[in-house]
């Protein structure tokens, strides 16, 4: 997942510091889970989900199809 939130962030301009601030979480935590070094989690991930307009499945690297289904969206 690490890889896939920095290609994410990187394609979007983002900071580092940015992205913490977008999951209400320290700069340093960000920087850990973006270089792997901890596990994200659920609800930290759902919310860069949320952003990115992602899936979960793409956030973790288990699908190379970025987009959302409907239902997804719904329940995100």
């Amino acid at each position: 997942m690490n890889t896939r939130l920095r290609e994410l962030r990187e394609d979007h301009d983002l900071t580092q510091a940015k992205c913490a601030k977008i999951a209400n979480i320290s700069k340093n935590s960000y920087i850990r889970y973006e270089n792997g070094e901890r596990v994200i989690p659920l609800d930290t991930a759902i919310t860069f989900a949320k952003y990115y307009h992602v899936s979960l499945d793409y956030l973790a690297k288990l699908s190379n199809d970025s987009q959302t289904t409907a239902i997804l969206n719904k329940m995100l």
